[in-house]
Protein backbone atom coordinates (compact mmCIF):
# COMPACT_ATOMS: atom_id res chain seq x y z
CA UNK A 1 0.00 0.00 0.00
CA UNK A 2 1.36 3.08 -0.96
CA UNK A 3 0.26 5.88 1.41
CA UNK A 4 -1.15 9.80 0.44
CA UNK A 5 0.91 12.49 2.16
CA UNK A 6 -1.49 15.24 0.28
CA UNK A 7 -2.79 17.80 2.41
CA UNK A 8 -1.01 17.10 5.71
CA UNK A 9 1.30 19.02 8.18
CA UNK A 10 4.49 19.06 8.06
CA UNK A 11 4.79 17.38 10.93
CA UNK A 12 2.47 14.32 9.94
CA UNK A 13 3.77 11.39 10.99
CA UNK A 14 4.81 9.06 8.03
CA UNK A 15 3.84 5.38 7.86
CA UNK A 16 5.63 2.65 9.42
CA UNK A 17 9.14 1.96 6.49
CA UNK A 18 8.40 -1.76 7.30
CA UNK A 19 5.26 -1.07 5.24
CA UNK A 20 6.83 0.18 2.29
CA UNK A 21 6.32 -1.92 -1.47
CA UNK A 22 8.76 -4.27 -2.71
CA UNK A 23 7.95 -3.37 -6.31
CA UNK A 24 9.26 -1.11 -6.74
CA UNK A 25 11.68 -1.34 -4.02
CA UNK A 26 11.06 0.99 -1.28
CA UNK A 27 8.34 3.40 -2.23
CA UNK A 28 6.43 3.95 1.04
CA UNK A 29 4.32 7.23 0.62
CA UNK A 30 3.48 10.52 -2.14
CA UNK A 31 2.89 13.81 -2.24
CA UNK A 32 3.16 16.04 0.73
CA UNK A 33 5.77 19.45 0.71
CA UNK A 34 9.83 19.46 1.34
CA UNK A 35 8.97 21.60 4.16
CA UNK A 36 12.43 21.14 6.55
CA UNK A 37 10.43 19.78 9.41
CA UNK A 38 8.97 17.01 7.38
CA UNK A 39 12.55 16.38 5.30
CA UNK A 40 13.81 16.54 8.70
CA UNK A 41 11.44 13.74 10.24
CA UNK A 42 11.79 11.41 7.10
CA UNK A 43 15.25 11.58 7.23
CA UNK A 44 15.29 10.14 11.55
CA UNK A 45 12.76 7.32 10.40
CA UNK A 46 15.05 5.97 7.49
CA UNK A 47 13.24 7.80 4.82
CA UNK A 48 14.08 9.66 1.65
CA UNK A 49 12.67 12.06 -1.51
CA UNK A 50 13.63 10.93 -4.89
CA UNK A 51 11.37 12.15 -8.08
CA UNK A 52 12.10 13.77 -11.08
CA UNK A 53 10.39 17.38 -12.19
CA UNK A 54 6.92 15.56 -13.72
CA UNK A 55 6.36 13.75 -10.55
CA UNK A 56 4.89 14.11 -7.35
CA UNK A 57 6.92 13.65 -4.29
CA UNK A 58 7.70 10.26 -3.71
CA UNK A 59 9.39 8.94 -0.25
CA UNK A 60 11.36 5.95 0.11
CA UNK A 61 12.65 3.10 2.09
CA UNK A 62 14.54 0.51 0.76
CA UNK A 63 15.35 -3.04 1.74
CA UNK A 64 18.52 -3.79 1.61
CA UNK A 65 19.74 -0.29 2.57
CA UNK A 66 22.66 0.21 1.25
CA UNK A 67 25.50 1.72 3.65
CA UNK A 68 29.31 2.44 3.93
CA UNK A 69 30.55 1.70 7.26
CA UNK A 70 33.34 4.56 7.90
CA UNK A 71 36.18 2.08 8.70
CA UNK A 72 35.43 0.07 5.86
CA UNK A 73 36.49 2.53 3.06
CA UNK A 74 38.23 0.49 0.47
CA UNK A 75 41.36 2.59 -0.86
CA UNK A 76 43.00 1.41 -4.15
CA UNK A 77 46.50 1.42 -4.72
CA UNK A 78 46.21 4.09 -7.83
CA UNK A 79 43.38 6.45 -5.50
CA UNK A 80 46.71 6.35 -3.03
CA UNK A 81 49.39 7.14 -5.88
CA UNK A 82 46.72 10.29 -7.08
CA UNK A 83 46.34 11.75 -3.93
CA UNK A 84 50.33 11.99 -2.67
CA UNK A 85 51.06 14.01 -6.03
CA UNK A 86 49.25 17.02 -4.26
CA UNK A 87 47.97 20.09 -5.38
CA UNK A 88 44.17 19.29 -4.38
CA UNK A 89 42.37 20.44 -1.41
CA UNK A 90 39.61 19.14 0.93
CA UNK A 91 36.74 21.69 2.46
CA UNK A 92 33.47 21.29 3.99
CA UNK A 93 31.13 23.74 3.40
CA UNK A 94 32.93 26.46 1.34
CA UNK A 95 30.17 26.71 -1.26
CA UNK A 96 27.24 24.46 -0.58
CA UNK A 97 25.09 26.36 -3.10
CA UNK A 98 27.71 25.84 -5.82
CA UNK A 99 28.03 21.91 -4.91
CA UNK A 100 24.11 21.83 -5.26
CA UNK A 101 24.54 23.11 -8.94
CA UNK A 102 26.95 21.10 -9.70
CA UNK A 103 24.76 17.88 -8.35
CA UNK A 104 21.98 19.40 -10.36
CA UNK A 105 23.76 19.44 -13.57
CA UNK A 106 22.28 16.39 -15.99
CA UNK A 107 24.92 13.72 -16.07
CA UNK A 108 24.90 13.30 -19.97
CA UNK A 109 23.33 15.49 -22.57
CA UNK A 110 20.30 13.17 -23.19
CA UNK A 111 19.70 13.06 -19.22
CA UNK A 112 17.42 15.17 -16.60
CA UNK A 113 18.39 15.90 -12.99
CA UNK A 114 16.58 14.39 -9.84
CA UNK A 115 17.64 17.44 -7.86
CA UNK A 116 15.12 19.82 -9.36
CA UNK A 117 15.02 23.91 -8.08
CA UNK A 118 12.15 22.60 -5.52
CA UNK A 119 14.70 20.44 -4.19
CA UNK A 120 17.19 22.60 -4.48
CA UNK A 121 15.38 25.50 -2.03
CA UNK A 122 15.07 22.80 0.45
CA UNK A 123 18.05 21.50 1.12
CA UNK A 124 19.50 25.16 0.95
CA UNK A 125 17.27 25.46 3.91
CA UNK A 126 18.79 22.78 5.65
CA UNK A 127 22.20 24.12 4.80
CA UNK A 128 20.76 27.15 6.70
CA UNK A 129 19.23 25.77 9.65
CA UNK A 130 22.54 23.52 10.09
CA UNK A 131 21.71 20.11 8.96
CA UNK A 132 22.82 19.60 5.35
CA UNK A 133 26.73 20.19 4.66
CA UNK A 134 28.94 19.63 1.43
CA UNK A 135 32.13 17.71 0.91
CA UNK A 136 34.42 19.53 -1.43
CA UNK A 137 37.67 18.97 -3.54
CA UNK A 138 39.21 21.98 -5.07
CA UNK A 139 42.26 22.54 -6.98
CA UNK A 140 43.07 26.07 -8.32
CA UNK A 141 40.61 27.39 -6.42
CA UNK A 142 37.91 25.51 -9.03
CA UNK A 143 35.15 23.38 -7.54
CA UNK A 144 36.40 19.99 -9.16
CA UNK A 145 34.68 17.10 -6.91
CA UNK A 146 31.81 17.12 -3.70
CA UNK A 147 29.76 14.47 -1.62
CA UNK A 148 26.90 16.08 -0.52
CA UNK A 149 25.08 15.30 2.87
CA UNK A 150 22.55 16.07 5.05
CA UNK A 151 23.65 15.04 8.70
CA UNK A 152 25.03 11.53 8.18
CA UNK A 153 23.12 10.65 5.03
CA UNK A 154 24.46 11.25 1.13
CA UNK A 155 22.49 12.63 -1.09
CA UNK A 156 24.70 13.12 -4.11
CA UNK A 157 28.14 13.37 -5.77
CA UNK A 158 29.62 15.06 -8.90
CA UNK A 159 33.06 14.93 -10.41
CA UNK A 160 34.99 16.98 -12.83
CA UNK A 161 38.30 15.46 -12.81
CA UNK A 162 39.13 11.87 -12.67
CA UNK A 163 38.56 9.85 -9.22
CA UNK A 164 37.30 13.41 -7.55
CA UNK A 165 34.44 11.87 -6.01
CA UNK A 166 36.18 9.31 -4.58
CA UNK A 167 38.49 11.19 -3.15
CA UNK A 168 36.00 13.25 -1.18
CA UNK A 169 34.33 10.31 0.03
CA UNK A 170 37.69 9.30 1.69
CA UNK A 171 37.65 12.33 3.78
CA UNK A 172 33.89 11.81 4.49
CA UNK A 173 34.92 8.83 5.92
CA UNK A 174 37.97 9.62 7.84
CA UNK A 175 36.48 13.21 8.57
CA UNK A 176 33.08 11.19 10.30
CA UNK A 177 35.13 8.25 11.73
CA UNK A 178 37.30 11.10 13.89
CA UNK A 179 33.93 12.04 14.92
CA UNK A 180 32.33 8.97 15.62
CA UNK A 181 29.75 8.76 13.04
CA UNK A 182 29.08 4.73 12.79
CA UNK A 183 27.91 4.92 9.25
CA UNK A 184 26.94 6.81 5.83
CA UNK A 185 23.59 5.92 4.64
CA UNK A 186 23.99 5.43 0.92
CA UNK A 187 20.28 4.43 0.40
CA UNK A 188 20.14 2.10 -3.11
CA UNK A 189 23.14 0.18 -4.46
CA UNK A 190 25.77 1.83 -6.69
CA UNK A 191 28.13 -0.61 -7.99
CA UNK A 192 31.15 2.72 -7.51
CA UNK A 193 30.19 2.99 -3.92
CA UNK A 194 30.07 -1.06 -3.32
CA UNK A 195 34.01 -1.03 -5.14
CA UNK A 196 34.63 1.60 -1.87
CA UNK A 197 33.45 -0.86 0.64
CA UNK A 198 30.09 -0.13 1.05
CA UNK A 199 27.72 -3.00 1.14
CA UNK A 200 23.96 -3.35 1.62
CA UNK A 201 22.13 -4.53 5.04
CA UNK A 202 18.49 -5.45 5.59
CA UNK A 203 16.03 -2.26 6.18
CA UNK A 204 15.97 -3.88 9.76
CA UNK A 205 19.25 -3.49 10.90
CA UNK A 206 19.88 0.06 9.31
CA UNK A 207 16.82 1.06 11.28
CA UNK A 208 18.80 -0.44 14.20
CA UNK A 209 21.65 1.71 13.47
CA UNK A 210 20.10 5.05 12.76
CA UNK A 211 17.57 5.03 15.62
CA UNK A 212 20.64 5.02 17.84
CA UNK A 213 22.51 7.51 15.90
CA UNK A 214 20.19 10.29 15.39
CA UNK A 215 19.72 9.88 19.22
CA UNK A 216 23.46 11.36 19.48
CA UNK A 217 24.39 14.98 19.88
CA UNK A 218 26.76 15.98 17.03
CA UNK A 219 28.58 19.63 17.55
CA UNK A 220 28.41 22.09 15.14
CA UNK A 221 32.38 22.02 15.16
CA UNK A 222 32.14 19.13 13.43
CA UNK A 223 31.36 21.02 10.35
CA UNK A 224 33.78 24.04 11.11
CA UNK A 225 37.39 22.77 9.88
CA UNK A 226 40.26 24.25 8.21
CA UNK A 227 41.83 23.22 4.60
CA UNK A 228 42.92 20.08 4.02
CA UNK A 229 45.76 19.22 1.63
CA UNK A 230 44.84 15.38 0.35
CA UNK A 231 48.58 14.28 1.07
CA UNK A 232 47.43 14.53 5.17
CA UNK A 233 44.66 12.04 4.71
CA UNK A 234 45.27 9.24 6.93
CA UNK A 235 44.68 6.78 3.82
CA UNK A 236 47.76 8.62 2.04
CA UNK A 237 50.87 8.68 5.01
Amino acid sequence: MIFRLDDTPPDHPFPNPALAESDPNGLLAVGGDLHPRRLLNAYRHGIFPWFSEDQPILWWSPDPRMVLFPDEIHVARSLRRQMRRGGLELRIDSDFAGVLDGCAAPRREDEGTWLIPEMRTAYLTLHRMGWAHSFELWQDERLVGVTLGSMFFGESMFSRIPSASRIVLVYLCEHLSANRFPVIDCQIHNSHLERMGAREIPRSHFQRLLAEAVETPCEATVWQTAPLDCRELEHVR
